[in-house]
């Protein structure tokens, strides 16, 4: 029981810094599109690279051995 519990508080560690990342990211781009800096391409590529980075993160826990 203990251990699904910290199971339990490493995988909402890890979905919060996904969730920052993410919102990091984006609002990074939106900044630098808004500046005429960022075009569309680069953005759906920010986009895209962030979910795959997102994926790679919430991998991890599959390696939770407690």
């Amino acid at each position: 029981m203990v251990s699904v519990i910290k199971i339990g508080k490493i995988k909402r560690k890890i979905v919060w810094h996904n969730i920052i990342l993410s919102m990091a990211v984006k609002v990074f781009v939106l900044i630098l599109g808004a500046g005429g800096i960022a075009t569309l391409w680069e953005a759906v590529i920010a986009d895209v690279g962030v979910a795959l980075l997102a994926i790679l993160n919430a991998v991890r826990i599959q390696r939770l051995h407690l």
